[in-house]
């Protein structure tokens, strides 16, 4: 069996005509998408200013656009997932993709054939893409090493959640006009959040002031060295803030008690009213999902149309994986 071992986790265009932009130079012929990590902001703004073309096209009856016919997707989640699967799904069809979806509970891999074995097999029925979700942070760069074709990171471990990453600041973008003089907070499980270290990577990128908050139990050794700025209490991190990033409590990846009750996490660290008046007055409230509504956030604010944009999140998520696809398709002819 292969061991797979952990990477440090500190480590205008007319509607009817879609026109890539080139990469730029130290981009280019750049085969996979694996992490935020190394992109630079020409080239993650290019991948946003794609997704902006389809964003309309999504909400029109006939969302079609098959610029990828016969071209083949595949989706390899080795852990559940509702909303990254389906963008990628929807992504894949309407860009007029075959797409299949590998159900790994059903798969050889649960009757002992290793990472390796798996990408191997794949990779003799010529897909064009593989999409992959992992436990284990570093599989997803395994398996783009044993492939010919274009691997996207859909999630490995602690490790990075590109897309994730691209979407939020997609909506983010859409929403406040731009990205660099914000000042963001994260706040939730730290710790084990691919989610946050994608989001740090590339906000700062994009010249945003990035806050990390969680107790010391979620925080990562050395939470500085991620980049951004580090706080254990909510209400003192939140003051002026123009975004407020939520994070659920991953507790299928904790071994142990990480924090005293859900009541008390919910007091100190759980967005309500009152700590978001802190914020500045037009800030507004963001979630990857799945919430856990009376955790890490209050139900009736994950409602507020006027402050949370949490479902506008879900929507940029089909653009952002149609971007993704496009890019890495004509980047890689």
């Amino acid at each position: 069996m292969v061991r797979i071992a952990r990477l440090n986790p500190l480590r205008r265009r007319k509607k009817t005509e879609i026109k890539l932009l080139p990469a730029p130079k130290e981009q280019r012929n750049r085969r996979h998408l694996l992490g935020i990590e190394g992109m630079n902001a020409p080239g993650i703004n290019r991948i946003l200013d794609l997704a902006e073309t389809y964003i309309e096209r999504n909400r029109a009856q006939d969302k079609k656009h098959a610029i990828l016919r016969g071209r083949t997707l595949i989706n390899l989640f080795f852990e559940d997932s509702t909303r990254t699967r389906t963008s990628f799904e929807l992504a894949g069809k309407r860009l007029g993709m075959d797409v299949i979806n590998m159900s790994v509970g059903n798969s050889a891999v649960k009757k002992g054939e290793t990472l390796i074995d798996t990408a191997m097999t794949l990779n003799a029925m010529h897909p064009d893409f593989i999409a992959v979700r992992h436990p284990e942070s570093g599989a997803v760069q395994l398996l783009s090493e044993k492939v010919n074709c274009s691997v996207i990171n859909a999630g490995d471990g602690w490790h990075e959640h590109p897309t994730q990453a691209l979407l939020d600041a997609l909506t983010i973008r859409r929403h406040k006009k731009r990205i660099d003089g914000l000042k963001v907070v994260i706040c939730g499980d730290i710790l084990h959040s691919r989610v946050a270290r994608s989001n740090i990577f590339l906000l700062k990128t994009l010249g945003a002031d990035v806050t990390i908050v969680a107790p010391p139990t979620l925080m990562p050794a050395c939470p500085e060295s991620l980049g951004a700025k580090v706080s254990y209490h909510l209400r003192e991190a939140i003051v002026d803030a123009d975004i407020v990033m939520m994070l659920r409590l991953q507790r299928e990846r904790m071994e142990g008690s990480y924090i005293p009750s859900i009541r008390e996490y919910f007091h100190f660290w759980g967005l309500d009213r009152e700590k978001l008046a802190l914020a500045a007055d037009d800030a507004l409230v963001m979630h990857p999902g799945p919430i856990n509504r009376g955790v890490e956030i209050d139900s009736t604010l994950a409602d507020d149309i006027h402050r949370s944009i949490i479902l506008k999140q879900v929507e940029m998520g089909v653009a952002v994986r149609q971007a993704v696809l496009e890019v890495l398709a004509m980047d890689n002819p």
